[in-house]
């Protein structure tokens, strides 16, 4: 086909235009009325669907709870990689609630490779490749050979996925101590200190606070002496496995086409990787929520995306991006279930003939 015979891309004008034909009075639909030109722009038609979707759940490790950041054991990670396969998480309920389809992978647990079959036999291991990610208070928490291993398992999963017949997706996230890893990420990208983006995660109280600050600021400087040619080595000074996989997942997902809902901080810190690694990547996502962690809206102003809920949420697991999909499907229906001015004007005038 000739340049000349191109579509031309459906742009933003051309639907609001279309949204103000609907029989309803311009704009009178608020914020369901963005959520569908989003859906219209990235899929590129007037009729976008918001089904079959798909939550991939991904878990990690992170040794750097021996510094005392959580108030939660690192063998929580793993009995709750179990427990949301096992469809008994709040990640689950709310899977089966929206229509979501859920799958969980262990791409970076201490023991997921050494005893691939414990647990639930839902969680796939088939992805697994390190045994955590290191203490980043002390020493790097990957390679960048590691960061790379982890970035191109949350491609190859994003395909796999797409190639189900899946449409949209989120990506959630399981693993204690990871909300460290993703404050170090977003003070690093976001060129923010520490003290800013830290919060207190899942339940910390003053003195844990104090200490993940610390540890915080304390390698993300040390992530910085790597210079800003060095990108890839500073991410894997403070990244986490599965943090690298929700990365490579977002930035492929987009590549592919697929709508991206974005759920809480720790999930759109992986999203900051995606998009300084693969610039524009941030195309196809949307923001679901914006969650209690002070970085998440520090992030989610980095990606210039602007969240559709603000209900106070900080559970992670794909959850506040679950909520979002009932709207998608009202989004949907407006666009293809209501008539037009034009047409009512039309049924008045024979009405009256």
């Amino acid at each position: 086909m000739s340049q000349d015979h191109q579509p031309q891309p459906l742009t933003n004008l051309a639907i609001r235009e279309h949204l103000a034909s609907l029989a309803k009075p311009p704009g009178s639909l608020g914020r369901l009325e963005d959520l569908a030109c989003e859906l219209c722009r990235i899929q590129q038609t007037l009729r976008p669907v918001s089904l079959p979707r798909k939550l991939v759940v991904f878990g990690g490790d992170h040794a750097v709870i021996s510094e005392g950041v959580t108030a939660w054991p690192g063998e929580i990670t793993q009995i709750m990689l179990d427990t949301i396969a096992q469809g008994k998480a709040a990640s689950s309920a709310l899977a089966m609630a929206t229509t979501t389809s859920l799958e969980v992978f262990d791409v970076g647990s201490f023991r997921g490779g050494v005893l691939p079959n414990r647990g639930s036999s839902a969680v796939r291991r088939d992805f697994w490749m390190l045994p955590g990610a290191r203490n980043l208070a002390r020493q790097p928490a990957m390679t960048v050979d590691e960061l790379e291993q982890g970035l191109t398992a949350g491609r190859k999963i994003a395909r796999e996925v797409a190639a189900q017949g899946f449409r949209v997706v989120a990506g959630g996230e399981m693993g204690i101590g990871n909300t460290t890893s993703a404050t170090c990420i977003t003070s690093l990208i976001c060129d923010e200190s520490g003290a800013l983006v830290v919060g207190r995660g899942a339940g910390a109280d003053d003195e844990t606070l104090q200490r993940k600050t610390q540890v915080v600021t304390q390698a993300v400087e040390r992530a910085r002496q790597h210079g800003t040619g060095q990108l890839r080595k500073q991410l894997a000074e403070v990244a986490g496995v599965e943090l690298a996989a929700l990365a490579g997942f977002f930035a492929e997902s987009t590549q592919l086409g697929l709508v991206v809902i974005l759920d809480g901080f720790i999930a759109t810190a992986a999203a900051l990787m995606a998009e300084v690694l693969w610039p524009e990547s941030r195309r196809n996502w949307i923001a679901a929520h914006c969650s209690t962690e002070p970085g998440h809206a520090i992030a989610l102003e980095f990606l210039q995306l602007d969240p559709f809920l603000n209900w106070q949420m900080r559970l992670g697991e794909g959850t506040g991006a679950l909520l979002l999909m009932p709207m998608l499907d009202a989004a949907c229906a407006i666009l293809s279930e209501m008539t037009t001015i034009a047409q009512l004007q039309t049924e008045l005038v024979q009405t009256k003939a």
